[in-house]
């Protein structure tokens, strides 16, 4: 069953006469309702195609956090091949916040990280609803170090709240496997695309995203903290998530003036949750361009290129 948020029931009132005008429509001494059947999907499509036309950051924020939409594990299953996931960080233990491992893309032997949030309650337990501890950073470093050392590509995907705030974490060295993540990315001798498939928020993402090419998905955000931390912070009520969003620009074209990231992957109308299949092949294009850009670079062109381009954040906007 399709889930609809807040903005979206205009559609879920005509879906749901729609399903019954079908189920009607399906017994054999029900009447012929094919017109309108038809009319009812036209009117649907249309006001669909509207609302999401002009969407504001908050609404935005709300699809990005769609419980339907494609999480890492879909793009792993999807758009990859050969997929061999490499566990524990070598020091602690392995955090399923972070996935990783090795795989085919279009020929190529990648590596690929990226957080991943599960669906169901025990899986969301499992990988701690993508909020990763110090040893998922400290994962993604050993990945980026094997990747290095055998020349294969980084593809990224963060989808994450933000890393895991809590006491353990802290004690283990939340901010310094940040950073190390953060500096591994930056140092990488080899092709680095990142791809934000969902929640781009805080260092939890920038972790695994110091990349030649940051990318993402139309309806994801990006940001050094979630609307809600922010309104906390200056308003003093998380009850002001909404103007929050508004100011803080973390949607994709705010993100591609400043800067910060260097291209927007089209979803389908209606979002990626509405037709996954399609959202994660014009991703794969997308990645496949990137790489190619990349290709035949040398790691000092590399290296210098990635520094290049987190020096011009902003710039524009200033």
């Amino acid at each position: 069953m399709a889930t609809y948020l807040e903005f979206e029931k205009p559609i879920a009132e005509l879906d749901s006469k729609i399903a019954e005008l079908e189920a009607l429509a399906a017994r054999k001494d029900g009447p012929s309702i094919t017109d309108e059947l038809a009319k009812l999907k036209t009117k649907s499509a249309k006001q669909l195609k509207q609302i999401y036309s002009d969407l504001d950051a908050w609404r935005i924020t709300q699809v990005a956090r769609h419980p339907d939409r494609p999480h890492f594990s879909d793009f792993i299953a999807n758009i990859f091949e050969d997929f061999e996931e490499l566990a524990g960080d070598r020091h602690f233990g392995n955090d399923e916040a972070i996935i990783g491992g090795l795989a085919r893309f279009r020929g190529r032997s990648v590596v690929i990280m990226g957080h991943e949030k599960g669906r169901t309650t025990e899986k969301r337990l499992k990988h701690n609803f993508g909020m990763a501890h110090p040893e998922g950073y400290r994962k993604a470093v050993r990945l980026m170090d094997l990747a290095e050392k055998f020349s294969m590509p980084v593809l990224s995907f963060p989808d994450t709240a933000g890393a895991y705030p809590g006491k353990g974490g802290e004690e283990r060295g939340q901010a310094e496997a940040i950073a190390r993540g953060t500096q591994r990315g930056l140092s990488l001798g080899v092709p680095f695309v990142t791809l934000v498939i969902g929640e781009g928020m805080s260092g939890g993402a920038i972790g695994i995203a110091a990349a030649n090419r940051v990318l993402m998905m139309e309806y994801a955000i990006y940001s050094v903290i979630s609307p809600e931390g922010c309104a906390s912070i200056l308003y003093r009520d998380s009850a002001k998530a909404k103007e929050a969003a508004e100011a803080m620009g973390i949607t994709g074209p705010d993100l591609l003036r400043t800067r910060i990231v260097d291209g927007i992957v089209k979803e389908p109308v209606g979002g990626a949750h509405r037709d996954p299949q399609r959202a994660m092949a014009s991703a794969a294009k997308a990645l496949d361009a990137a790489l190619r850009d990349l290709e035949g670079m040398t790691p000092v062109e590399l290296r210098r290129q990635r520094r290049d381009r987190f020096y011009a954040i902003g710039r524009e906007g200033l």
